[in-house]
């Protein structure tokens, strides 16, 4: 749950699981050199010191999420805008190196106001490149708080939307890509999704029930969940011309890591692609 002027558990667990991941995992496959930076001293765990700790396969995971979206972001040479939607405290818009990029960061004001204190106690430079967009979703679209930054709808943007779908019903979910996928200029979107748990093989669904009880206690609960063939037909339906799904299996394929590493929750991450209104 989200306090008052600080980051979400969710946005301080998924910077905590990259912060531990560049010091703990072999090989390393997401490089975040910021992210321990960014929460040291201010990381407080809300769970019990003799609890067991984030599974190795989840914050593998979340580092894999990252680097699907960044490798996809940096083969989109034709991109002038990133949008980093819920951007809590992802990093790259001070890890970027392509000054050619806006970065657009749109989150709660309160949580925004924090994040750049932050970003000034640890001495991390905020690049010109930055264009913070403040946007309470209880008040205003995320399509409206872009408008009042400075996106240029008529340039080609990439969307990223990470460790944030679960969180959003299938309608806000779906109104998002609706928003992306019917931009006049080609455009992307890359988030990660759950699937329903009832699809899963058997023993995966424990670790996937225990994770959703997890979340739902600490106020954050899982609301939407898509199969891949579900999910694919959703996003064309909104517009989109062509859909990419990579699930774990993929993964560890792609980078080369141990082929036995557990799926434990089935987590998946979608990329959906769009040529533009004005170019059709």
């Amino acid at each position: 749950m989200m306090q008052t002027g600080q980051p979400s558990r969710t946005a301080l667990s998924s910077a905590r699981a990259r912060a531990v991941h560049q010091v703990a995992d072999s090989p390393r496959v997401f490089a975040d050199p910021l992210a321990a930076r960014i929460i040291d001293g201010v990381d407080n765990d809300p769970r019990p010191a003799d609890a067991p700790g984030m599974p190795a396969e989840v914050r593998l995971f979340m580092a894999l999420r990252h680097r699907v979206a960044e490798d996809a972001l940096r083969a989109a040479v034709h991109t002038r805008q990133v949008v980093i939607l819920g951007a809590g405290l992802d990093t790259f818009a001070y890890r970027n190196g392509n000054r050619a990029l806006r970065v657009f960061e749109v989150d709660h004001p309160a949580t925004q106001a924090w994040k750049r204190r932050r970003l000034a106690e640890t001495g991390i430079e905020i690049p010109d490149t930055v264009v913070f967009c403040p946007v309470d979703f209880a008040e205003q679209t995320a399509e409206a708080g872009l408008a009042a930054a400075g996106f240029d709808r008529h340039a080609p943007a990439f969307f990223l939307l990470l460790g944030v779908a679960p969180y959003l019903t299938r309608d806000a979910l779906l109104d998002t890509a609706r928003f992306v996928a019917h931009l006049p200029a080609p455009a992307d979107l890359v988030f990660d999704y759950n699937q329903p748990p009832a699809t899963l093989p058997p023993q995966r669904r424990p670790a996937l029930a225990a994770q959703a009880e997890a979340m739902a206690k600490m106020g954050e609960p899982w609301r939407s969940f898509f199969t891949p063939a579900e999910l694919a037909g959703e996003l064309t339906d909104a517009g989109f011309d062509s859909v990419t799904d990579v699930g774990w299996q993929e993964c560890l394929t792609r980078y080369e890591l141990d082929p036995s590493l557990r799926d434990l929750f089935g987590g998946r991450i979608a990329h959906a692609r769009t040529t533009g209104r004005e170019t059709r």
